[in-house]
């Protein structure tokens, strides 16, 4: 499957996906910034420990989804957004993204 060629259309189902949305360093005040908050506030508002306790990730709501994913599938942090989602699916990718995608699918059919 050649990813270069991967082009999104917008579904949202990447932000869907349960799991972490790990933040770096560097991520986290131009995020709180972006919203007009205040580091502390953004914080503590919209993320969470990861489970090895060495990172900061983004709250999901309860049906696994991005906090940040709009009715539209688009995303409220786009200019600002994480690197991880960013770097989807040519840095990373998982099994269930990669069934539930339907541009992964459309590449992977023959």
């Amino acid at each position: 499957m050649k990813l270069t060629s991967f082009q999104c259309q917008r579904c949202g189902i990447c932000c869907q996906v349960p799991g972490y949305v790990a933040l770096t360093p560097d991520e986290i005040g131009p995020i709180a910034t972006f919203l007009g908050m205040k580091v502390h506030a953004f914080t503590a508002e919209y993320t969470r420990l990861t489970f090895n306790r060495t990172a900061l990730s983004l709250i999901e709501r309860t049906d696994g989804s991005c906090i940040f994913l709009q009715p539209d599938h688009t995303c409220r942090i786009q200019p600002v957004k994480p690197e991880q989602c960013r770097g989807f699916p040519t840095r990373w990718k998982s099994r269930q993204l990669q069934a539930q995608c339907p541009e992964l699918l459309k590449m992977r059919s023959p």
